[in-house]
């Protein structure tokens, strides 16, 4: 048997159980892992309180992890028993032993441990597309990230400050803002009320080019006000709740804006993509310009206490779960 913490009903963390379930068997094209650790990140909250809609009840949450190979179905090839691997955006991670579609494995390095592997390819992954593909930024740009304490927006603020960006970082204390600086913010802004005129005046009215948004509801005015004209408003989250619908023409009355809702999963669909975003993360990570940050760590089965302090804005960086 296996442990495995499962929701049967959507709704706060108290849904989470930790229970047996069997043990999965491998089929054709996929693998069997242990894992080792396993990331927390906001998309769990989303499933377990039905924002996202899970493919049916009961549910094993989670899209992150990292661990060994025990066993690779049939026709899985450059993968073998022993291996240490990691992946992000496969559902059924809040388990010790857990199968997953071989494509969706890549191999980890030697020199990354579980822990970091764990808390590296969801945050990680979401970090390089967004500044690599979602907005290419350019040396000289100047970008505003929102939650830059978090574990994505702590990436976000080092791999940008390494590509030659100045970050104006928002957080939600003077505590956030000191970390956000520690890792390459050069700006910080204490919630979102003055943003725009914060934004102004670290720009010299200048306006940003790309507002990276993963609090929703809560921010989005603030993220549209921040752009100049022909921005480029990045909702890749919802940590406050959905953003309501938006009035097409407010897009124009404030220049021309572009907007998109991009996901890690739309940015890796091939596995040609996949490898080339972990790829150049693990590169990343490798050189030092990057460093993974897990700030928190809970037992497997404590998962519900880990979507608290989540939920309660009481992490920093990464968190992962150990089974």
């Amino acid at each position: 048997m296996t442990k495995a913490i499962r929701i049967h009903t959507n709704g706060g963390p108290e849904v989470m159980v930790w229970e047996d379930v069997p043990t999965p068997e491998p089929g054709p094209l996929e693998a069997l892992i242990r894992h080792e650790a396993v990331g927390l990140n906001f998309i769990d909250v989303y499933f377990r309180t039905g924002l996202y809609k899970a493919p049916n009840l009961p549910l094993i949450i989670g899209q992150e992890g990292a661990g060994t190979v025990l066993a690779v179905g049939s026709g899985v090839v450059g993968l073998a028993a022993g291996d240490r691997v990691a992946y992000a955006g496969a559902l059924g991670g809040y388990a010790t032993e857990r199968v997953i579609a071989a494509d969706r494995l890549v191999k980890l390095p030697d020199s990354i441990g579980f822990q970091t592997g764990a808390a590296m390819m969801l945050q990680g992954m979401t970090a390089q597309y967004l500044l690599r593909r979602t907005h290419a930024v350019q040396p000289g740009d100047t970008i505003v990230v929102h939650a830059a304490a978090g574990g994505v927006g702590l990436i976000l603020c080092q791999w940008a400050k390494h590509l030659g960006a100045t970050v104006i970082g928002v957080v939600s204390s003077a505590e956030k803002a000191a970390l956000a600086q520690a890792n390459g913010a050069a700006h910080t802004v204490i919630g979102h009320a003055a943003l725009a005129s914060e934004v102004k005046r670290i720009t010299g009215g200048a306006m940003v080019p790309v507002v990276y948004d993963s609090v929703g509801k809560d921010t989005f005015a603030a993220s549209l006000d921040s752009l100049a004209p022909l921005g480029l408003m990045v909702s890749y989250g919802n940590a406050s709740g959905p953003v309501p619908p938006v009035e097409l023409g407010l897009l124009a009355a404030k220049g021309s804006l572009f907007l998109t809702r991009p996901t890690l999963a739309t940015y890796t669909a091939k596995r040609s993509d996949l490898e080339r975003v972990a790829a150049d993360l693990f590169a990343a990570v490798g050189s030092g310009a990057v460093k993974i940050q897990v700030n928190q760590t809970f037992s497997l089965k404590d998962a519900g206490a880990a979507h608290t302090a989540l939920e309660s804005r009481k992490t920093t960086g990464s968190t992962v779960l150990l089974p």
